[in-house]
Order: structure tokens, then sequence, then C-alpha cells
């Protein structure tokens, strides 16, 4: 009897494969996630970088925040046939 899980991975369609198109997407995405932290309440509590005038928490978070949806929209963009 085969799993639930293992039926669902047998139906993921294909991801596409890394190319220029696809790190922009995800390089402006970051950028657009680390401008948007100039304007949460505290941005300088913590390590402060030295070249940005945000703390090195609000950096990584940026970051890990416009990787998510930088995935979502290549995800997004390839299963409706557009990537």
């Amino acid at each position: 009897m085969i799993s639930s899980i293992l039926l669902t991975a047998m139906t993921v369609p294909a991801t596409p494969e890394w190319n220029t198109t696809v790190a922009i997407i995800i390089s402006v995405s970051c950028l657009v996630a680390l401008l948007l932290t100039f304007k949460i309440e505290k941005p300088l509590v913590g390590p402060k970088l030295p070249i940005l005038p945000i703390s090195l928490g609000a950096f990584i978070g940026a970051m890990c925040f416009g990787h998510i949806v930088g995935i979502a929209i290549v995800l997004g963009l390839t299963n409706i046939g557009s990537l």
C-alpha cells in the first residue's frame, strides 16, 4: 500500500531549473523586503550593520522573507506556465 505522502510527492509539478530569470525574481523580492525593513518601528535593536542603517536581525529577517516570497513567485509563475 502506498502512503499518502508518497502519493502527494508523485503529483508535485516539475520546478524550473536555475536561470537568470529566477535569480532576478528572487533578488528583486529580497530588495523589496529589505526596503520594507526601513518602515519597521525599531530597526536598530541589536547589533548594527556597518553599511545599512538597520540591525543584523532585521537584515537576516528581510533576506529570509525575501527568499520565501521569491520562491513563491517562481513556483506560482511556473504553475501558470509563464516561467
